[in-house]
């Protein structure tokens, strides 16, 4: 053998010692992370070759040089379930020279990376966005908005996005601005509610009478019923005349407080600016009366309801039934919900509940059986408490009428 070669078998298969003995100084535990981590990483690889599979020819079209049409990336990606494989797929897509993304496939990408809340992924595409200085449009922003208030749970940074928009060359609509307002309400974030509000300007937004409604929300939900009357006042300043809405959610208020009259109050102040109220106000008054026991009363503004022109729904009669199921007069709401019935408007499982409790308690059987039948034609199924009472009630008339027969 030649001396250079046996040499450097010689160096070789020193180098080949002294690295199986630095494996065999190294901990087993640590040798079997490393094996596992080695085949996590090659199965992924192979769920991910697997998902490209799946696709298709479509995804891989990607990798082909013909000229790729938008309407043939989008059609790519809504084949997509993945988050994670999208996302791959993006970045393979962006460093094509005949394509640009577009707000279509960025929507796409961002509703399921919001699904799969990867926020922080939504980032860097918002970044992308910017640098690429993309034409985006309010509606983008809005649903961007929604996503992280209904999904991300996160209204700081919804907000954030509404406060961004401008950086995109994007100013939000009133309806853009309205939809934070209301999801900072329905929130209870009423501190922020001010703050975006006073940010209207700045944003170059014009309030208009549907803000004005939220803001009056927000302060009878506090309580602060003062400063809600202090805003219809503001609002003629503006150049936003109130509406049904407006009345209406200050009639809640009132009545949820229990000033009915002061509600009353407000609706003839409503008849005399020219505002004709809506079933939703009718609705609210019927409920406020009811609910201070003044069921006649809420009868006769049902009558006065159709005389101005407004039908009443579900919500109409289901105030009324509860109404006198609270006063005890079951036999009047008996006749109620079969008129709900015959003008195929169906009460709720609780009104049928409370029906059959005080037919029971009336001992009215008869009564009893007919309600029961229509509960269960309904679709409602009722409980064991329910079939409790009506057999005590059935037990309690037999022995009454064993009693009153005379002995033999």
């Amino acid at each position: 053998m030649v001396p250079e070669m046996t040499a450097c078998f010689i160096f070789w298969g020193e180098t080949v010692s002294k690295a199986f003995l630095r494996v065999s100084s190294v901990d087993p535990k640590f040798i079997k992370r490393s094996i596992r981590s080695v085949s996590s990483v090659s199965r992924s690889n192979r769920l991910w070759e697997r998902g490209i599979e799946k696709l298709g020819t479509n995804a891989k079209r990607l990798d082909h040089k013909d000229w790729l049409a938008p309407n043939e990336v989008l059609k790519i990606f809504k084949s997509v379930r993945d988050p994670q494989m999208a996302f791959d797929l993006f970045q393979k897509l962006v460093r094509r020279k005949d394509y640009k993304p577009n707000e279509a496939l960025y929507t796409i990408l961002i509703e399921m990376l919001a699904s799969a809340k990867k926020f922080d992924a939504i980032e860097e595409l918002l970044t992308r966005m910017k640098m690429e200085k993309c034409k985006l449009s309010d509606e983008f922003f809005r649903h961007l908005i929604k996503l992280y208030a209904n999904i991300g749970k996160n209204a700081v940074q919804a907000v954030n996005i509404l406060y961004r928009m401008p950086d995109f060359h994007c100013w939000p609509s009133v309806r853009t601005f309205n939809s934070v307002l209301n999801m900072l309400v329905c929130a209870k974030q009423y501190e922020m509610v001010h703050e975006v509000y006073l940010s209207a300007s700045q944003l170059g937004v014009a309030v208009d009478t549907c803000c004005f409604n939220i803001l009056i929300k927000a302060l009878c939900q506090c309580g602060d019923l003062d400063a809600a009357f202090s805003l219809l006042q503001e609002a003629p300043k503006q150049g936003c005349r109130p509406n049904a809405t407006t009345y209406a959610t200050l009639m809640h208020g009132l009545c949820k407080s229990g000033r009915v009259s002061e509600a009353f109050e407000l609706y003839e102040r409503m008849e005399r600016e020219v505002c004709y109220p809506d079933t939703i106000t009718f609705n609210i008054l019927i409920s406020g009366l009811c609910k201070q026991g003044s069921v006649k009363q809420a009868m006769d503004l049902l009558h006065t309801m159709k005389l101005k022109g407004c039908y009443p729904n579900s919500g109409s009669y289901q105030a009324l039934i509860y109404g006198l199921l609270d006063a005890s007069d079951f036999v009047e709401a008996n006749k109620l919900l079969s008129l709900m019935v015959s003008k195929g408007i169906f009460p709720s499982f609780l009104s049928y509940k409370m029906l059959i409790d005080g037919l029971c308690d009336m001992d009215l059987l008869r009564d009893v059986d007919a309600v029961l039948t229509q509960m269960i034609n309904q679709g409602f199924i009722p409980r064991m408490g329910t079939w409790m009472r009506i057999l005590e009630s059935l037990f309690r008339g037999r022995t009454c009428e064993d009693a009153s027969r005379p002995s033999c």
